[in-house]
C-alpha cells in the first residue's frame, strides 16, 4: 500500500490531538506520513538526560532520532569580519547511536510498513504511567494478517535507559518470523534551511568504534570529531518461549542480534529488549552493563511499574484538572509531562528550549529555562529546579570566560545560548548583547529560594551565582549625571529581539534591579546564618561588603521611567519614537517577519516580537499600579507580532490581571497547543518547553493569579467562562497546597506540612493541616483613565456613533450572503461592528462550504459595498442621531478639533449626506489603513493629521474593537451603547445625547 493510500486509509480516524475521552493519554488513531515529524516530537519519551522520539520501531524515519543531553559537537563559527570577543565556534545537539529498532521478516522477506495495507493503527501516550504504547494492525504484499504491539519506557529512575516490550501476533500468518534487534549509526544533525529556529549546524556523524555483537548482546562505541564527548551504547534482550537467537552481526557503524521463531495463526511471540547509553557522566551503576543487568533482573514489567510509581508520585503533587473541558486538561497534563521528562535533572545537563525530543535550536537552552520552565518545577518538583540550577553553577566558569570576552574584568555573564556553558550565539545584536539572561537566572534563584528555602543551595551554589552575576550590571551601566544620578544601562537587548541594543531597556533595567537586590539579600542571610560559608566564598572571589553596597546603591537608583503622555512604561529611551510597523497584517499560517525581513527594518519601527515591558510587568510587577499595567498592556499588544511562543502565555497572564478576561482566554488558549496543533510550524523539531510550560503558568498565574509577592505566595482567582471549574497542586517550603476554583468560589486545601499563610485577593489566610477554607472568587475590574482629563481633539466613529446605518450595512452584507448561499444573521453581524469591509467578509465566509480566492474575495466586497451605496442613496439630515450637533457645536466652542475614525470607505460621502461634513477637521481615508481595529492605525492616523499628540485625544466608538483601537493608541475611550459590552472603555454612555463635554475634558 502506497503511502497516498494509507493517507487516504486513515484519514478522518485521528490525528495526535485525539484521544479526549480520557484525559490521562494522548492518542492517534491514524498515521500521517506527512505529520510522522511532528508526532515522533509529540510521542518522544525522555529522563533528564536520554530523549527517544516516537517513531516505530519496524519502519525507518528520516526525520527520527535519539539523543543524549550532554552529547554535542563542536562545529567553527566563520566570520568575514570577526571582532574581539566574537565566539568562534557553537555547539551543536548530534543524534546518538539508535537503538529502539526491531525490523520483521517473514521467511527471507522483509516487512516494508510502506508496501502493507494497515488495517488498525492506535499510539498512546499515556502520561499516568510514563509509557508509550502501540499496535498495528496489517496485512502484508504477500496477504499475511499480523498484530504488532509495542510498549516503550524510559525510566526517570535510570541515567540513559531505553525499555521496549515488543509483541508479534500472527492472525493468519504460518511460518517462519526473524527480529531484527540493532543498534545503527549515520544519522548527521539536521541543516538549517532557510529557518534559524531549527539550527545553524549540520556536520558529520559521531565516529564509531569497538562494534560487537554476539548472543549475549550488542555494543558500539561513538565520539564526536571536535567537542571531546564518547559514549557508550549497548543491548540486551528478554525473549519469549519459542523465540531463539539466530546470528549477529557487526560493522559500518551497526550492530544485530537476530532472533527466530515460527508463528502460527493465533501465536505470539515476545522480545523485551533493552537499551543502555554511558556518557562517562554517570556513577559507576550507571554504566551500561550494571543498567542492562539490573534491567534484565527486573523485566519491562517491573521497570514500566517503577515508572508507573514516579509518575503517581509526581501527579500526587503537581496534579491539575479542569472541570467541563477534557481536552484542555488534557493537554495541560500532556505539557507538563513534557517539562518534568525533558528538565535537566542530573545537575550537570541543562534544559534545552527544545527539550531532547528534537534538534531544534541546536539543543540550546536559553534563558527561557529560568523564566518559564523552573518555576513549573520549583511549584511542582523542587528536586528537579534545584537541578536545573546546578547545572548553571556547573557552568559557572563558561560565564566567567564569557564576561572576559565582552571585556569585563571580573563577575560572570551567562551566554545567550549554551550547551556546555560556552557563548554559541554569532549574532551578537540579539545574543551576546541579552544580559538579561543573567537577570533571569537570578530570577529562578530567588523564586526556588522563596519556594524551598534552601539554604544548603544558596550557601553552596546559589550565592555564588548571584554574586558573580550582579558584579556584571555596574560594570555595564553607570550612574547618569545627566539623570540626577540615576543608573543606567546601554546598549543590551531586552526579550524583545525586534529591539536590539537599546539603552535602558525598561525589562533589563526592572530584573537587575530585582536581580542586584536577591544578591545584597543572599549577602545578608549568609552574614547571620552561615558566615564562615560567606567569609570562604568572598575570599575566593574577592567580594566584600563595599562591592555589595554599590549592588544596593545601583538597585535604589535604578531608571525605571514612565512616558508621561502615554502613562506607559517605554520599552527603552527610543522605542516610542520610532514610527510604528507600516505593513499590513498577513494572512494564511504564521509566519514570523524574521523569516521575511532583514533585521535592520525591523529595528528601526514599533514591532515587538514577543513580550518585553509586559514581561517584566508579569516577572516584576508588584509596586506597579493596575492602571498602569493596563496601559501598558493595550500599548504594547497592539505593536506586538507574537512571532516567539514565549510571548502568549505573558500576554495571558497580564490580562487575566488588568480584567481582560476574554484576551486572557485566547492567549492561554494559543500557548495550550503549541505543539498539540504544530501552530508555529515547527514542532517537527521538538517541543517547545517554554510555552508548555506557558501553559501551566497561564492556568496558575493567569487565572489562579498566583504572584510571589515579599517572599509570599498570593492568588486572586479567577473562573473562565469557557470552564466549569479547575484545580491545581503547588509544593511551597515542604507544604503540599490543592487549590480548586469554580463559580462558587476558590477552595484551598493543605494536604502536607503544618500550616500555611498566603494571600487571597487582598487579604490574609492561614491554613492549618489537613484544614480546607472556602473564599469568593477575585472580581477583577478594568482600570479607567482619570476623567475629565486634558484634551485637545476628540474622535469620533461614525456608525453607532453619530448615525446607525449598522441595519444598512446588515442588509447589504445579507442580500450578498444569500446569493452565495452562506448562512448569515444578525449573531454574527454583531461581529462586524467596527471591522472594516474585507475583515467582515472574512468573518461571513467563515460559514462557506468552500476556498474562496483573493480576487473573488475583493470582487465580492465590490458588490456588497454596491448594494450598500443603493440602501444609502437617501440618508440625509434627519438622520443623524440627536444630540450630535450640540456635541460637536460645544466642542468648536471649546477649542477642540475633531476628527472622525470610521472603517467605511463610504463615510465622507455619509457626512455629506448627513449635513456635517464641515465640522471635522480630518476625516480618515479608510481605504489607506493597512490594518483594521483593533488595530490603533486609523486612530493615530487621525490624531497625526490633526496635529494632535495621541495621549490629548478622547476617541469615542460604540464597538468593542474600537475601544480596544483607541486604548492601543495610548487615547481615553468613552463607549457609546451596552456598559457590559464596553466594559473597557473609560466611561459608557447610553446615547450621544448624554455626552456632557465638562464630564470628559477639563476646562
Amino acid at each position: 500500500m502506497s503511502v497516498e493510500q494509507k493517507q487516504a486509509h486513515t484519514s478522518g480516524q485521528g490525528t495526535a490531538g485525539e484521544g479526549r475521552s480520557d484525559p490521562w493519554r494522548l492518542t492517534q488513531r491514524a498515521f500521517d506520513a506527512e505529520r510522522a515529524a511532528r508526532d515522533e516530537t509529540l510521542f518522544a519519551l525522555a529522563n533528564g538526560t536520554l530523549g527517544v522520539r516516537g517513531a516505530l520501531e519496524e519502519d525507518d524515519s528520516p526525520s527520527d532520532g535519539t539523543f543524549l543531553s550532554s552529547v554535542f559537537e563542536q562545529n567553527p563559527i566563520h566570520y568575514h569580519e570577526r571582532f574581539p570577543g566574537f565566539t568562534r565556534s557553537t555547539d551543536t545537539r548530534v543524534p546518538v547511536a539508535e537503538g529502539k529498532h526491531l525490523r520483521l521478516q517473514l521467511g527471507d522477506t522483509p516487512l516494508r510498513l510502506q508496501e502493507a495495507e494497515w488495517l488498525d493503527f492506535e499510539r498512546t501516550l499515556d502520561l499516568a504511567a510514563g509509557t508509550l504504547e502501540r499496535r498495528l494492525r496489517l496485512k502484508t504484499a504477500q496477504g499475511h494478517t499480523l498484530e504488532i504491539r509495542a510498549r516503550r519506557v524510559v525510566p526517570l529512575a535510570e541515567r540513559a535507559l531505553l525499555a521496549i516490550r515488543f509483541e508479534v501476533a500472527s492472525i493468519d500468518y504460518a511460518g517462519p518470523l526473524t527480529l531484527c534487534s540493532s543498534i545503527e549509526t549515520g544519522r548527521q544533525a539536521v541543516e538549517q534551511g532557510d529557518d534559524p529556529r531549527i539550527g545553524v549546524h549540520g556536520g558529520k556523524e559521531l565516529h564509531v568504534a569497538d562494534e560487537h555483537a554476539d548472543a549475549g548482546g550488542a555494543r558500539l562505541t561513538q565520539r564526536t570529531h571536535h567537542s571531546g564527548v564518547a559514549l557508550v551504547c549497548a543491548q540486551q534482550h528478554r525473549l519469549s518461549p519459542g523465540l531463539v537467537f539466530t546470528v549477529a552481526q557487526a560493522g559500518g557503524g551497526r550492530v544485530e542480534q537476530r532472533f527466530g521463531a515460527t508463528l502460527t495463526p493465533g501465536a505470539s511471540v515476545v522480545i523485551e529488549k533493552y537499551v543502555a547509553y554511558d556518557d562517562g557522566n554517570g556513577q559507576a551503576q550507571d554504566g551500561v552493563d550494571a543498567v542492562l543487568v539490573r534491567a534484565l533482573r527486573v523485566g519491562f514489567d517491573g521497570i514500566a511499574a517503577v515508572q508507573a510509581d514516579a509518575l503517581h508520585a509526581f501527579w500526587q503533587r503537581a496534579g491539575l484538572s479542569v472541570e467541563g473541558d477534557a481536552a484542555a486538561e488534557l493537554a495541560l497534563r500532556f505539557n507538563l509531562f513534557h517539562l518534568l521528562q525533558s528538565a535537566g535533572r542530573d545537575g550537570i545537563n541543562g534544559t534545552a528550549a527544545k527539550g531532547i525530543t528534537g534538534e531544534g535550536y541546536e539543543g540550546h537552552c536559553f534563558w527561557d529555562t529560568e523564566a518559564f520552565v523552573l518555576p513549573v518545577m520549583a511549584f511542582t518538583a523542587p528536586d528537579v529546579a534545584r537541578a536545573m540550577l546546578m547545572y548553571r553553577f556547573r557552568t559557572l566558569d563558561g560565564a566567567r570566560d564569557t564576561a572576559r570576552a565582552m571585556n569585563h574584568p571580573r563577575g560572570a555573564l551567562y551566554p545567550w545560548r549554551t550547551i556546555a556553558g560556552r557563548e554559541c550565539s554569532a549574532h551578537y545584536p540579539s545574543g551576546s548583547a541579552a544580559y538579561h539572561i543573567n537577570a533571569a537566572i537570578a530570577y529562578g534563584i530567588g523564586l526556588y529560594l522563596d519556594a524551598s528555602d534552601d539554604l544548603d543551595f544558596l550557601s553552596e551554589a546559589g550565592a555564588e551565582i548571584l554574586f558573580e552575576t550582579a558584579r556584571i550590571w555596574p560594570q555595564a551601566g553607570h550612574f547618569n549625571p545627566r539623570l540626577d544620578g540615576a543608573f543606567c544601562i546601554h546598549e543590551v537587548t531586552g526579550p524583545d529581539e525586534y529591539t536590539t541594543l537599546v539603552n535602558n531597556n525598561w525589562y533589563t533595567n526592572r530584573m537587575a534591579q530585582r536581580h542586584l537586590r536577591r544578591a545584597v539579600a543572599a549577602w545578608a542571610r549568609l552574614s547571620t546564618d552561615r558566615p564562615d560559608a560567606l567569609r570562604a566564598l568572598a575570599g575566593r572571589i574577592g567580594l566584600d561588603a563595599d562591592e555589595v553596597a554599590l549592588w544596593q546603591r545601583a538597585a535604589d537608583a535604578m531608571h525605571l521611567p514612565v512616558d508621561e503622555a502615554l502613562g506607559i512604561h517605554p520599552q527603552d529611551d527610543d522605542f516610542l519614537a520610532k514610527p510604528r510597523w507600516p505593513f499590513p497584517r498577513r494572512e494564511g499560517p504564521h509566519r514570523p517577519l524574521l523569516l521575511d525581513y532583514h533585521p535592520l527594518t525591523l529595528y528601526r519601527h514599533q514591532v515587538c516580537k514577543q513580550a518585553d515591558v509586559v514581561m517584566a510587568m508579569v516577572l516584576a510587577g508588584d509596586g506597579v499600579d493596575l492602571g498602569a499595567k493596563r496601559r501598558d498592556f493595550d500599548y504594547y499588544e497592539a505593536v506586538t507580532t507574537h512571532d516567539s511562543t514565549l510571548s502568549a502565555p505573558v500576554y495571558g497572564i497580564l490580562a487575566s490581571e488588568v480584567g481582560q478576561d476574554g484576551k486572557a482566554w485566547d492567549y492561554f488558549d494559543a500557548s495550550l497547543r503549541v505543539d498539540l496543533d504544530d501552530l508555529h510550524g515547527n514542532t517537527d523539531h521538538g517541543v517547545h518547553m517554554a510555552a508548555m510550560a506557558g501553559s501551566w503558568l497561564g492556568l496558575v498565574q493567569g487565572f489562579g493569579g498566583l504572584r510571589i509577592v515579599a517572599g509570599r505566595l498570593q492568588f486572586a482567582p479567577t473562573l473562565p467562562q469557557a470552564w466549569k471549574g479547575y484545580g491545581f497542586n503547588l509544593r511551597w517550603r515542604g507544604c503540599a497546597l490543592r487549590v480548586d476554583v469554580d463559580a462558587r468560589g476558590a477552595r484551598y486545601r493543605l494536604d502536607e506540612g503544618d500550616a500555611l499563610a498566603f494571600g487571597h485577593a487582598g487579604s490574609e489566610v492561614m491554613l492549618n493541616a489537613g484544614r480546607e477554607v472556602a473564599l469568593p472568587l477575585a472580581v477583577p475590574s478594568p482600570p479607567k483613565l482619570p476623567l475629565p482629563r486634558a484634551c485637545d481633539a476628540l474622535i469620533f466613529d461614525l456608525d453607532g456613533v453619530l448615525t446607525d446605518t449598522a441595519h444598512t450595512h446588515y442588509r447589504a452584507w445579507k442580500r450578498l450572503a444569500d446569493e452565495i448561499g452562506v448562512p448569515f444573521d444578525l449573531q454574527v453581524n454583531e461581529r462586524l461592528k467596527g471591522v472594516d469591509r474585507m475583515a467582515s467578509l472574512e468573518i461571513i465566509l467563515e460559514r462557506a462550504t468552500r476556498i474562496y480566492s483573493n480576487d473573488e474575495k475583493r470582487a465580492l466586497a465590490d458588490t456588497k459595498n454596491g448594494y450598500y451605496v443603493q440602501e444609502i442613496a437617501h440618508v440625509g439630515p434627519q438622520d443623524l442621531f440627536d444630540g450630535v450637533s450640540e456635541v460637536l457645536d460645544a466642542a468648536r466652542a471649546a477649542g477642540l478639533k475633531l476628527g472622525l475614525a470610521s472603517a467605511s470607505r463610504n463615510a465622507p460621502t455619509l457626512l455629506q449626506k448627513l449635513g456635517i461634513a464641515d465640522r471635522f477637521d480630518y476625516i480618515a481615508d479608510a481605504g489607506r489603513i493597512v490594518r483594521a481595529k483593533p488595530d490603533p492605525a486609523i486612530f493615530l492616523d487621525v490624531a497625526a493629521a490633526l496635529g494632535v499628540p495621541a495621549h490629548r485625544c478622547i476617541g469615542v466608538e460604540d464597538a468593542a474593537a474600537g475601544i480596544e483601537a483607541i486604548h492601543a493608541a495610548g487615547m481615553a475611550a468613552i463607549g457609546i451603547g451596552d456598559a457590559r459590552a464596553l466594559r473597557h472603555a473609560d466611561a459608557v454612555i447610553p446615547h450621544i445625547n448624554a455626552f456632557d463635554l465638562r464630564t470628559f475634558v477639563s476646562p
